[in-house]
């Protein structure tokens, strides 16, 4: 997870991500995303939620997939991670989730029964309107 922070503006978590450049694929930009927020390497796994998302100018889908840790160290200072006003990343266990602002909520409670079950089908969540 990483944190995204403007003083008196936003302070919230959300797992790495971020839009497509040029003619990457879909899991190419997922694995660059996760090295410039994270310093982490993964390897893109399959699919798992797809996030419907919608605020006065635009609407925007997210994929989120499961991931493999290839290697790396938590590290933020990446020009990206300055610009996105990310301060912070971590690994963080359900418990740790409580008093934070997490987007998207279903990584709050439903990911953790969604991976206990295995994953069984690429879910479709909700549209929301975007408040951040």
């Amino acid at each position: 997870m990483v944190r995204h922070v403007v003083p008196g503006e936003y302070d919230f978590w959300v797992a790495p991500g971020g839009g497509v450049k040029g003619e990457e694929s879909c899991e190419e930009a997922a694995a660059r995303e996760v090295w410039e927020e994270t310093g982490l390497r993964i390897r893109v796994g399959r699919l798992l939620y797809i996030e419907d998302l919608v605020d006065a100018k635009c609407r925007f889908v997210k994929f989120w997939f499961a991931a493999q840790l290839l290697g790396g160290s938590i590290d933020c200072t990446h020009p990206e991670a300055q610009a996105e006003h990310i301060l912070e990343a971590a690994w963080l266990k359900p418990e740790q989730f409580l008093g934070k602002h997490v987007f998207p909520e279903v990584l709050i409670g439903r990911y953790f029964l969604d991976k206990q079950a295995g994953f069984p089908s690429v879910v479709r969540l909700p549209l929301r309107r975007m408040t951040v």
